[in-house]
């Protein structure tokens, strides 16, 4: 069931008017019902697989509160970490491991038969499984207390919002909400319904026009010229922006209408002035967990210079895993890692230089200057994640490189790849709103604040304004089958 699907339409408004209608007792255990009934519309067997996840997590946390010694505590947390993340392995990792394995063999000419392994990956198990050790892990450290509700624990696991693309909550968050069943209320219920509207514009309107445009290139690269395929590069930036910042969206207006907080996912990324800034505003509760989780445990940035920035390069390596089973995955994180070790590193360097050059960083020309080539730095990795793979993102980055041409954009010859001049109205217009959203947010202007200030008149020409622009320019998908987001493939 996709949040931009009819059947959520219909779903939704259910699920919410039964929560406030049942008994307070009984509400949590009806979200619980509803989430994996939301969950089980993709593959009942799969739900069979987060109900075992959880289960095992639920009862590694009794145990680290029962468990008196250190070492008892350790083996029991690995021993969760290391069942947990080798049924991830299995699923998403095993053909993959295989493949490499045979690939590798055969360099040095070993012929080997690898068996291939029939599965279907679950959808959002990367998700709710690093939701799930994050919670044993906090216990673990005496950060979050022993949760003994199992039905509790188990809605914090499934929780149908933000089950399937995140965010990835904490238990010191989202658990601890979850202690009494929320109340009802007009101010919040407000506030998520703007947030959903929202969501629907980026995906509908913003992410799928584009996908239009540039998924006909990505899929045969070999028959685009080099500034196309920059082009369409250029576009995906704002492509995956769009359609995971919808599905946040999505998530974080559904659960406030329920009366729940999800923690924000983005924080203007494309505003970032370098690429370890950008890594503290994109996907921020994955980056986050992975700081906490891995990057902390060995070592963090206090173990020494070489350390500090192996350390670096693991997470990045392992974000690119995350994402997906394949090399162009790895090599994107890689890439990602380099380039936040290149600029640690050459930090005093540059300070100096700046120092000499008598640069001041609060001007504007300094920060639209660094958030450009930020943003180029950015996108040369994206051709790599979007790519199918390792080969086509090299032969991309080819073709831009002997293609590169100034005049071609100066001259609007991108504008043959949009099939109509409406489509790319569309696209240029929605991505102003983008912009002048994440720039209004920049400055601490808080837009539905704004919006809820007005008298109702203007409310509600805003709100039908909104709603027509979604019915009349987003896309619906051929025969009204709605485009799935792109994050739910990890």
């Amino acid at each position: 069931m996709l949040f931009n699907s009819l059947q959520y339409l219909i779903f939704f408004p259910a699920v919410v008017f039964l929560y406030f209608v049942l008994p307070y007792r009984a509400r949590q255990l009806w979200l619980l019902f509803a989430s994996y009934y939301f969950y089980m519309c993709w593959n009942v067997q799969h739900a069979v697989l987060m109900l075992f996840s959880t289960f095992i997590t639920y009862v590694c946390g009794l145990l680290l509160e029962k468990a008196g010694k250190i070492s008892v505590k350790k083996a029991i947390l690995v021993s969760c970490i290391l069942l947990n993340m080798g049924i991830l392995f299995y699923f998403k990792y095993s053909n993959f491991a295989m493949k490499s394995l045979q690939q590798m063999l055969n360099i040095v000419r070993i012929e080997l038969k690898v068996p291939v392994f029939d599965v279907m990956l679950p959808v959002g198990i990367s998700f709710f499984t690093f939701q799930a050790v994050g919670y044993v892990a906090d216990v673990y450290r005496g950060e979050s207390r022993t949760e003994k509700n199992f039905f509790r624990y188990a809605l914090f696991v499934s929780f149908f919002p933000q089950l399937v693309a995140g965010p990835i909550e904490r238990s010191g968050n989202l658990l601890l909400q979850l202690e009494k069943p929320a109340l009802f209320d007009l101010q919040k219920a407000a506030y998520g319904l703007l947030a959903m509207a929202y969501g629907l514009f980026l995906k509908m309107v913003v992410a799928d026009n584009i996908a239009a445009v540039i998924d006909p290139v990505f899929a045969e690269p070999a028959g685009y010229a080099g500034m196309e395929l920059l082009t369409a590069s250029i576009l995906f930036a704002f492509q995956i922006y769009a359609d995971f910042e919808g599905y946040t969206k999505l998530a974080i207006g559904s659960a406030a209408v329920l009366g729940y907080r999800l923690n924000e996912n983005f924080n203007m990324p494309y505003l970032a002035v370098s690429v370890k800034d950008f890594w503290r505003r994109w996907h921020i509760s994955l980056t986050s967990w992975l700081r906490d989780y891995i990057y902390k445990p060995l070592g963090g940035g206090k173990t020494g210079t070489v350390r500090k920035q192996l350390n670096t390069m693991i997470v990045f390596i392992c974000s690119g895993l995350w994402h997906g089973a394949a090399w162009h995955y790895v090599v994107w994180g890689a890439l990602n890692g380099a380039m936040s070790i290149i600029e640690d590193l050459s930090r005093p360097a540059w300070n100096r230089l700046k120092g000499r050059l008598k640069i001041k960083e609060d001007r504007i020309a300094y920060r639209i200057c660094c958030r450009l080539a930020t943003f180029i730095a950015i996108d040369v990795t994206w051709i790599f994640f979007r790519a199918g793979s390792l080969r086509a993102g090299a032969d991309i980055l080819h073709s831009v490189a002997l293609d590169f041409r100034l005049e071609w954009f100066l001259a609007g010859g991108y504008a043959g790849m949009f099939d109509s001049i409406g489509r790319f109205a569309v696209i240029f217009l929605s991505l102003i709103v983008l912009g002048v959203a994440d720039m209004a947010k920049y400055a601490g202007k808080d837009i539905s604040k704004m919006v809820f200030r007005q008298q109702a008149v203007f409310r509600w020409i805003f709100y039908w304004i909104i709603l027509m622009v979604i019915l009349y320019w987003g896309i619906y998908g051929t025969g009204y089958v709605q485009t799935q987001f792109i994050y739910f493939q990890f």
